[in-house]
């Protein structure tokens, strides 16, 4: 494991370069320095702990089989009883090293960043929107479980309920690396209420996760920019603001555009509809840099792309099938009460196992 050695040489010299940065008081003295070092002491950590811990099952291991070589190992129960000690402590070794790999395998870039969500109703009218907006039911009770933070940026409702767009951002630890699995086409198989035969109509809504941008990772040029007011409107024109507080930004080189209206103040929606341009850039920039590398994503827990289909809700059958790994979970209400943790645990194991598999074939 040459390689592996050489990246824990540099973690290990890190980590501890860090430890004495963080206590001096230059550091103490700048919030936003001894925010970002202990952020990258607290990643750094656990991979230091599994390599420390992988170095002394080591040690146990050499000193089992440096038993053997002792004058006693001639008794062949005191050399039964060694050799299974190696066959015990080996075990602990490659598992160790397993769990090392892991750690250090690539990470999303984006992992640590709070999300945007898109969620747009797509073919089947009016039932496609209220699956959109069920959708965004279970996505908000996800987020509440999970103790994080969502914003709704902006919201457009039909007369009967349903969602045509809902825009919204998480806050917290995790947020990003935990819901980039919902990105694409979720479809439900379903007896709309509407439905006076009883027959099962099929319906799809859209989702797009993306990393929130800030101002450092993606400058928007107000040149390229044309910002327009409108009054803003609810469903069934409910809510008419007599002021034109909302606001539509158009991105020129893209033609990009993006409408707030949820906040009452014209400069608030304004820098919402801005925040929502940034990252949408963004995740558009990264994906034409994803796509030029990412073959090696293809096939395994999906591309990300919003155009897939990636998972079916049947309610007549009560199951919820995720087709990029073939996992099917039954009790469909507990997961549209946002109980999305073991379909999301099963999407990250398989593309885990796919990166070890990889970094295994490259080894």
């Amino acid at each position: 494991m040459p390689n592996m050695f050489t990246q824990m040489d540099a973690v290990c010299h890190r980590f501890e370069e860090l430890s004495i940065r963080l206590n001096q008081p230059d550091t103490a003295a700048d919030p936003a320095l001894f925010r970002r070092l202990m952020r990258e002491y607290h990643d750094a950590e656990p991979v230091v702990q599994a390599y420390r811990a992988w170095q002394t099952a080591q040690d146990h291991l050499a000193q089992a089989k440096a038993l053997l070589e002792e004058p006693g190992a001639l008794d062949p129960d005191f050399k039964q009883m060694i050799q299974q000690e190696i066959s015990e402590k080996s075990q602990d070794v490659e598992k160790l090293e397993n769990n090392l790999k892991i750690l250090l395998l690539p990470k999303d870039v984006n992992d640590g960043k709070n999300v945007i969500v898109e969620i747009r109703g797509g073919a089947g009218g009016e039932e496609a929107a209220l699956f959109a907006h069920s959708l965004l039911r279970m996505y908000t009770m996800y987020v509440q479980s999970r103790g994080w933070q969502l914003e709704m940026l902006n919201l457009n409702e039909t007369e009967l309920g349903g969602v045509k767009e809902a825009i919204f951002s998480v806050d917290g630890a995790g947020a990003y690396n935990r819901l980039k699995y919902e990105s694409g086409v979720h479809r439900v198989q379903r007896v709309p209420e509407t439905e006076t035969q009883g027959r099962i109509h099929t319906s799809t809504a859209t989702v797009a996760v993306m990393p929130q941008a800030e101002e450092v990772d993606f400058a928007l040029d107000m040149k390229d920019l044309r910002i327009d007011t409108f009054r803003s409107s609810g469903a069934g024109g409910q809510h008419i603001n007599k002021t034109s507080s909302a606001i539509r930004v158009t991105h020129l080189p893209t033609g990009m555009v993006v409408e707030c209206q949820n906040e009452r103040s014209q400069f608030q929606n304004k820098d919402k509809a801005l925040e929502i341009l940034r990252s949408r850039l963004l995740a558009q920039k990264q994906k034409q840099q994803q796509d030029a590398i990412n073959a090696s994503r293809q096939g395994q827990v999906g591309t990300g792309d919003r155009s897939e289909k990636i998972r079916t809700y049947n309610f007549p059958q009560d199951r919820c099938t995720d087709h990029r790994i073939g996992l099917t979970v039954h009790n469909l209400s507990k997961i549209m009460d946002g109980n999305l943790d073991e379909v999301i645990d099963a999407l990250a194991t398989r593309e885990q196992a796919e990166k070890l598999q990889k970094l295994n074939e490259q080894g």
